[in-house]
């Protein structure tokens, strides 16, 4: 009984570490002079003090393990709420394509050239 206590304390921690830090990003963001989605402020947030070390990475990694075990099933919502909207899709069919074609090829350009950049051995320095 102890493990299954402790168990849920962690998920729990985890949980609240998490929305601590959407809420805190949801509030800098009512407060910044621009737009910018509070929920990437907040994720933002939550990086930097697992980056920094202030927060444990095990004090997050439950939560976040059961959140991206399930992401498939978030996404089921977000789906069928596009579907209300196939009238604006279909009209807009032709830009929708041309535009994630186009966005695509400059992301593989992009990251090939960056890759082949990163990966080119270092040319000696003739001083």
């Amino acid at each position: 009984m102890p493990t299954v206590l402790s168990a849920c304390g962690r998920y729990l921690r985890a949980f609240a570490i998490i929305y601590a830090a959407l809420y805190a990003g949801i509030g800098l963001a009512a407060l910044l002079p621009f737009t910018l989605p509070g929920s990437i402020i907040g994720m933002l947030l939550l990086f930097t003090l697992l980056a920094l070390q202030i927060l444990p990475v095990a004090w997050v990694k439950p939560g976040c393990h059961l959140l991206i075990r399930y992401m498939a099933l978030l996404f089921v919502p977000i789906s069928v709420g596009v579907m209300s909207y196939t009238d604006v899709l279909t009209a807009q069919f032709g830009p929708i394509v041309i535009s994630c074609v186009v966005s695509t090829f400059l992301v593989l350009l992009i990251v090939g050239l960056s890759a082949e950049h990163l990966q080119r051995p270092e040319e000696p320095h003739d001083e």
